[in-house]
């Protein structure tokens, strides 16, 4: 079987398994709530910065007030987050270059989405699909690098070149689609450490069921 008839099956298979379209476990009412959420979302699991946002999102409605907002206050507002010092300064600094920018409005292209501080390919190709509907990429996050590499999708650790290997064999349609399903078999079955094989529904084609 060849990698674009491969993928199609995976397809098929997984959104039978988890639905037709699955989206980011991270909760946000706007654009500009996802952008915050996903940036806090690095390194840390997407359940914690659920807990932490929903009290953030309260406090802080727009980027202007994350953009006023004193970094050590903004700071201490999402300390149980790893590396939130970091974040905190990328948010605040997100926000501002927004209402410089951008008038306030998350944009909706990769170009100008990754020129914002904090924002890179991931977390622009998580916005765009599930704040836009837009197909920009394939988020490559921990989960579907692995899963990509397992599968036999990709023969690359590099997050962009696994990305453009996707692309290639993945239609523009599903990308988005794509990097959500794998990041669920990941999360569920096909984990790091001890993989639950015989609970999994790609274990028939996956070329690393005996690992």
């Amino acid at each position: 079987m060849d990698k674009r008839k491969q993928l199609q099956e995976i397809l098929r298979r997984l959104k039978k398994f988890y639905g037709p379209r699955p989206r980011t476990a991270l909760e946000f009412s706007n654009p500009w709530e996802l952008l915050v959420a996903t940036i806090l979302s690095a390194q840390t699991t997407d359940r914690h910065v659920n807990r932490v946002t929903k009290e953030l999102f309260k406090k802080y409605k727009r980027p202007e007030d994350y953009a006023r907002a004193p970094l050590e206050q903004l700071q201490a507002d999402i300390s149980s987050i790893n590396f939130y010092r970091n974040k905190a300064r990328s948010i605040r600094a997100c926000a501002q270059m927004l209402m410089e920018r951008f008038g306030g409005q998350v944009p909706r292209s990769m170009e100008e989405l990754t020129a914002l501080p904090g924002v890179a390919r991931k977390t622009a190709n998580i916005v765009l699909f599930n704040a836009y509907g837009l197909n920009e990429g394939v988020a490559v996050d921990t989960h579907v690098r692995r899963l990509a590499q397992r599968l036999g999708l990709t023969e690359s650790d590099d997050p962009q070149r696994i990305e453009q290997d996707l692309m290639a064999i993945a239609p523009r349609k599903e990308w988005g689609n794509l990097a959500h399903l794998l990041i669920l078999l990941g999360r569920d079955i096909c984990k790091a450490k001890g993989p639950k094989h015989a609970h999994c529904v790609l274990r028939d084609i996956c070329p690393s069921r005996d690992i």
